[in-house]
């Protein structure tokens, strides 16, 4: 299964819930291929933010060489299920990837949005991590069990 993270400008909430996707499906042996994108994203790969990089250090996962990335129509294509942040980053995407697009709490079966921590201190950017650890543990519980 290919999976896409979707944020604004891929340097915080996608990137982490990439990085944190990756560990869990790690441990848990599950065959996914991960990736990472933004709606904003410029193409000039700019790092992870310096707080999510040690939120994610925090819960076990490295974005040290993370470069953010757009979202482009080979990549949506590529991917059998498109997870974004927002429900406005959802509505966005819904017409290129009909029935492929939730956000990470829906697929998660969790409410709300996943907000941006970007330019918060380092307790924001914690408070995101875990809210996006919690949805992705779930989301792989779902893998597993073949829901």
């Amino acid at each position: 299964m290919n999976i896409l993270f979707v944020c604004s400008g891929n340097t915080c909430r996608s990137p982490m819930a990439a990085a944190l996707m990756n560990k869990e499906a790690t441990e848990r042996d599950l065959d996914v291929r991960i990736e990472s994108a933004g709606l904003a994203a410029f193409s000039d790969a700019e790092r992870a933010s310096d707080n999510a990089i040690e939120a994610v250090s925090r819960l076990g996962a490295d974005l040290t060489y993370h470069r953010s990335k757009p979202v482009t129509h080979d990549l949506i294509e590529q991917c059998d299920l498109i997870l974004t942040m927002t429900e406005a980053q959802k509505t966005a995407l819904t017409p290129y990837a009909e029935g492929r697009v939730f956000t990470l709490m829906e697929y998660a079966g969790l409410d709300g949005d996943i907000t941006d921590p970007y330019s918060g201190d380092m307790e924001i950017y914690m408070a995101c991590a875990n809210q996006i650890y919690d949805a992705v543990k779930r989301i792989c519980d779902k893998i597993e069990n073949n829901d």
